[in-house]
């Protein structure tokens, strides 16, 4: 059971429960179960992942700060490229599916859907995360990694924006991942001697 739950062993947990949601999604799409409007489907669906992932990186650091949870911090890399494969995917439906690839229209696009001004730097940013996470680029970037890595919070703020300029949707899930993302920059602003709990 001990080596079950060792760091190579969670690792692949980790990883194959990470992929259920593009597995289920595949099997939706194998089966047409997308409903009425399957374009929409897969766009808010990976949409939705990848800001739980979002919110899953940036709680990792959190745990490991307060209650010592140190489970997770060796996987909190892999969870964030989970993040950015999930951006990725709803950022290429909605280009693929919902712009039918006509990458033209999308400064008109800018203009009626304001949701997008959010969502392009985010990914673009969280692209930037994904390519300098491997080691071999930590030691190239050298000092300026970590501030490069701070941009997550950018991407968690452009992430509540992007889901709150959605007009037409609930703002239940602007309010939901706002106050998740918000509470967790609250603790990572805060001094951690004051917050440890044993």
């Amino acid at each position: 059971m001990n080596q079950l739950l060792s760091t190579p062993w969670r690792r692949i947990w980790i990883f194959l429960l990470s992929i259920i949601p593009c597995v289920c999604l595949a099997a939706r799409i194998y089966n047409d179960d997308l409903g009425p409007e399957p374009a929409k489907t897969l766009v808010i669906t990976c949409g939705l992942w990848a800001a739980n992932f979002l919110v899953l990186t940036l709680a990792v650091t959190q745990l490991k700060t307060i209650f010592q949870w140190r489970i997770l911090s060796p996987h909190r890399r892999m969870l964030g490229l989970f993040c950015w494969f999930y951006a990725s995917l709803h950022f290429g439906c909605y280009a693929f599916f919902i712009l039918g690839g006509e990458f033209q229209s999308l400064s008109h696009e800018l203009t009626q859907r304001p949701f997008i001004v959010a969502s392009i730097p985010a990914w673009l940013l969280l692209t930037i995360l994904a390519i300098t996470s491997p080691k071999p680029m930590m030691r190239l970037c050298g000092s300026r990694w970590r501030l490069i890595h701070q941009s997550i919070y950018v991407v968690a703020l452009l992430t509540v924006l992007h889901i709150a300029w959605q007009i037409r949707a609930s703002y239940e899930n602007a309010v939901l991942y706002g106050a998740l993302l918000l509470g967790l920059l609250i603790v990572r602003l805060l001094p951690h001697k004051n917050l440890k709990i044993k």
